[in-house]
């Protein structure tokens, strides 16, 4: 059975007094289990990486960075790569989100190389994938999405027992209040599986865990969690609040205790 996840992405806010605040809280939150029902992680920016491990380190909760290089090392100026995360302790790393793809224009093949990166030293990938509004309004979401997988997952194998996540963030949807509807996202991440197991099996296919990432609050987890190949949730703005992020947390053990 797939571990529900709740994930939150700061992008580029916070001030690192307001993260230890946040860090603590949920630490003393997450203290009260020997091991979450679910999996958490906090992807804060890079400068904070290290303190949220620290502050956790007790805890069942995971740190995850927003980006990662694609080299190993070298005269990257600015660049943080995947052996320095994981000689910090970090266990996940976001790849391919919109704002990287919109802002800095990374690629399919870019990140292709990055999940190869994170995939050679233990980091576990969260590849984003989505189509834009437009995309969506011409009826090319399916065409859209399977075309970056296919590029993204060229010439990379997946064992039984490889770690990934994938997360569906419809860009329209990222910021703006728009949400998918739980069925519309639902035929997004039954494409997602069903792509998995045509390309690499059925075991691997059921084991992936598929979040949904775009305007997630509390008032519209429980719907989408409750679609049998929506997995979780990659949240924005939404987790930058301690209390929304513990009532979404919350909502993903209620869930998971109930037998998701």
């Amino acid at each position: 059975m797939r571990r529900i996840v709740v994930a939150g992405n700061w992008k580029m806010f916070k001030t690192f007094q307001e993260m230890v605040s946040f860090c603590c809280k949920l630490a003393g939150y997450a203290s009260e289990f020997e091991e979450l029902p679910v999996t958490s992680i906090i992807c804060p920016p890079f400068p904070y990486l290290h303190t949220s491990v620290e502050i956790f380190s007790a805890t069942d909760v995971h740190i995850g960075s927003q980006d990662v290089s694609m080299h190993d090392f070298g005269a990257y100026t600015g660049e943080v790569s995947a052996p320095m995360l994981i000689s910090m302790g970090i266990e996940y790393s976001l790849v391919g989100h919109s704002e990287r793809r919109q802002y800095h224009q990374e690629t399919d093949i870019e990140i292709n190389l990055k999940v190869k990166i994170l995939q050679s030293t233990g980091v576990v990938p969260i590849v984003c994938v989505g189509e834009k509004e437009q995309q969506r309004d011409e009826g090319k979401t399916d065409e859209v999405v399977t075309s970056q997988l296919e590029t993204i997952f060229a010439d990379i194998d997946i064992a039984a027992d490889t770690n990934l996540i994938i997360a569906y963030e419809p860009v329209w949807a990222i910021g703006t209040g728009k949400t998918a509807t739980p069925e519309m996202a639902q035929d997004v991440h039954k494409l997602i599986r069903d792509w998995l197991e045509i390309r690499y099996n059925k075991t691997i296919a059921e084991r992936v865990s598929i979040l949904y990432g775009g305007s997630i609050k509390p008032d519209n987890f429980a719907a989408l969690l409750a679609q049998p190949d929506i997995d979780g949730g990659l949240i924005g703005g939404a987790s930058l609040d301690i209390d929304n992020y513990l009532n979404l947390l919350q909502t993903g053990i209620k869930i998971a205790q109930e037998g998701k």
